[in-house]
This record gives C-alpha cells, sequence and structure tokens, in this order.
C-alpha cells in the first residue's frame, strides 16, 4: 500500500504571488470588517444578535492575527489596513440592530465565494489550511445567521417554482430568445441569480443610505448617492423580471437606519467599503450573466455591468486622490531597473 508524503514544510517554500495577493486582500477586508463588527457591537441591544457579532469579530480578528504570523515569519510588509482610528464608538447608532445582522450574513455569503476561490489559487500548505478554516468559520456563520434571520422573521426566501414531472432536453433555439417575441418561463437558475442580486443591492442601498446621510464632504455624499441610485435600478429592474413572470417580487422587511447625522466611519472606510461593494457587483453581475440562458437577461446584465465598472472607475480615482488607497504589493519593474 503507497505511504502517504509527508507534508513539505512551508518555512522552505517562499510565498507566491497568489498567496501574497490572497493574504494581502484578505487582511484588507478583515481589518475593514473588524471596524465595523466593533462598532455594532458597542451598540447593539438586541441579546440574539450581539453573541453572534462578538463571534464573528473574533473570528475576523484570528484571521489578522494568523496573517501578521505569516508575514512576520517571511519578513513582509504587515499592510496597514484598516484600525480603530477609523471608527468613532462616541457617534449615535446608524444602523439599528437587525442591520448588524444582515452585515453578517453577507459579509459570511460573500466570504465563502471569495474563500474558496482564493483556496483554490494556493498550494502552500499552512496558507492552503489557512484559508480552507477560514472557508469553514465563514460557511457556519453564514448558517447560523441564515437560522437567527429566520426566526426573528428578517429573510426573505427565494422564489419558490414546481418541481418538474421528468428531465427535459432543450429542443428550440428560441430558448436563447427573449429580446422579442414570446419569453420562455425563468428557470431555477436564472431565478437564484435575480433573488440574489436583489438581496445584495437591498443591502447596498441601505448602507449607502446610511453613509450618504452622516457624509459632510459633499463630493463624497453626491458620489454615494449616485452608486445608491444604481443599486436602486438594479433592485427596480430584478424585481420587475420576477412580476413579469407572475411571482412576487422581493421587498424589504423594514428600514434599517437611523435618524443619526454623526459619522461613525472615517471617509477613508466608507470609500473602501464602496469600492468592496463595487467588486462584489461586478464579479457577481458577470456570473449571473455567464449562467443566464434568455437574451434579455443577457441584456441587463450587460447593461447593469457597464454602469457599475464605470461607477468602480469613478470611485477608484477618488479613493487615490485623496490618497486613501493601499498598494497592493508589486512585482519587480524590470524594465526600471534596466535602465
Amino acid at each position: 500500500m503507497t505511504q502517504p508524503q509527508p507534508h513539505v514544510k512551508p518555512t522552505n517554500i517562499e510565498l507566491s504571488s497568489t498567496e501574497i495577493g490572497g493574504l494581502w486582500s484578505i487582511y484588507m477586508q478583515e481589518s475593514m470588517t473588524v471596524c465595523f463588527l466593533t462598532y455594532f457591537i458597542h451598540h447593539l441591544q438586541d441579546g440574539d444578535i450581539l453573541p453572534m457579532a462578538q463571534k464573528a469579530l473574533h473570528i475576523s480578528q484570528q484571521r489578522l492575527d494568523r496573517i501578521r504570523s505569516i508575514f512576520s515569519k517571511e519578513n513582509f510588509p504587515i499592510p496597514d489596513g484598516f484600525t480603530d482610528k477609523d471608527v468613532n464608538l462616541s457617534a449615535p447608532p446608524l444602523f439599528h440592530d437587525a442591520f448588524a445582522l444582515s452585515f453578517i450574513y453577507m459579509a459570511n455569503r460573500m466570504g465563502m465565494i471569495n474563500y474558496a476561490f482564493t483556496s483554490s489559487n494556493n498550494v502552500r500548505l499552512d496558507v492552503l489550511d489557512f484559508f480552507n478554516e477560514c472557508l469553514h468559520t465563514s460557511t457556519e456563520l453564514f448558517g447560523q445567521a441564515v437560522k437567527l434571520q429566520l426566526e426573528k422573521g428578517l429573510y426573505d426566501r427565494p422564489p419558490k417554482m414546481n418541481y418538474p414531472n421528468q428531465v427535459e432536453y432543450v429542443r428550440k433555439t428560441t430558448f436563447l430568445d427573449g429580446i422579442m417575441g414570446d419569453k420562455r418561463p425563468l428557470n431555477a437558475i436564472e431565478l437564484s441569480e435575480i433573488f440574489f442580486n436583489i438581496e445584495r443591492n437591498y443591502f447596498a442601498v441601505l448602507v449607502m443610505l446610511g453613509f450618504a446621510q452622516v457624509m459632510q464632504d459633499k463630493e463624497l455624499q453626491r458620489h454615494i448617492l449616485r452608486g445608491k441610485k444604481i443599486s436602486e435600478k438594479q433592485v427596480e429592474l430584478f424585481n420587475k423580471l420576477l412580476m413579469d413572470e407572475e411571482l412576487l417580487g422581493t421587498v424589504t422587511v423594514g428600514m434599517e437606519v437611523t435618524e443619526s447625522t454623526t459619522s461613525p466611519f472615517s471617509d477613508k472606510l466608507i470609500m473602501a467599503m464602496i469600492n468592496i461593494l463595487n467588486a462584489v457587483d461586478i464579479v457577481l453581475i458577470s456570473h449571473a450573466m455567464a449562467l443566464s440562458m434568455r437574451a434579455d437577461l443577457i441584456a441587463h446584465y450587460s447593461k447593469i455591468i457597464g454602469e457599475v465598472m464605470l461607477y468602480a472607475k469613478d470611485t477608484f480615482d477618488i479613493v487615490v486622490d485623496r490618497g486613501w488607497l493601499e498598494q497592493p504589493p508589486l512585482s519587480t519593474d524590470r524594465q526600471q531597473l534596466l535602465r
């Protein structure tokens, strides 16, 4: 019987570009998450949500500690990321308690996607083990957040559909049609993507409403409101698609933004969050477009992604002009060395 091969000691292998990129990106995201969770915990009154937020904060802090340890052993500079200087705990609550649960749900839903992708790009065993652990804890937290949302009546389930009677194969090229004439019903994959696009953009609308409400810089406020409008347009479009199929549209459970006009977050942290929302939107709209099998859906997604990419470019320009964008590690500029 073949004996299992001993693990190669990670200290003998330098970090590759994919491992550096993955660890650096996760450090930035987790340091941002720590800021938001610290603020939520400071104000949370709900005895069910508070323990979950505390657990989520502990996990994020552990992840940051692991990345610092890996980077320190490699003599690799530890990113600045975001710190307690980016949070004002004395500011009144900006969001009601239910939003903290929405944040944990959405952060871990995105985390499952991100960690699964990042894990597949790593081969150094200690880094691979770390990302697999992150995937496991994000999946666990996601499940707990869904359970608590259901218990509190805060989770809007995806649309239901009747089970098919038998396996069928596509027999008409008109399966792809949808721009003109009769449209076939949406399939299960398309319904799923539409639902989660609505859900994600409702979350973005609430986030940007809160940010715009406390933003004193008028240029940034206008930019945030522009992003809010883009998300609102997506919600309206996708709800209309559901209504056209005689399916009930997805509606918000309730307003989760308070009346506070005092910002609990630095402008740098707010714009970084918008950067993340833009990146997630582009990735998941592209994913939805790739899975769609109706021409009208593909056309809708193509238009949306163009608008989001333009907004993302303008967001990027703002954070660079203000000196807020920490640069990812660069490869050696060989052309510069040869000059």
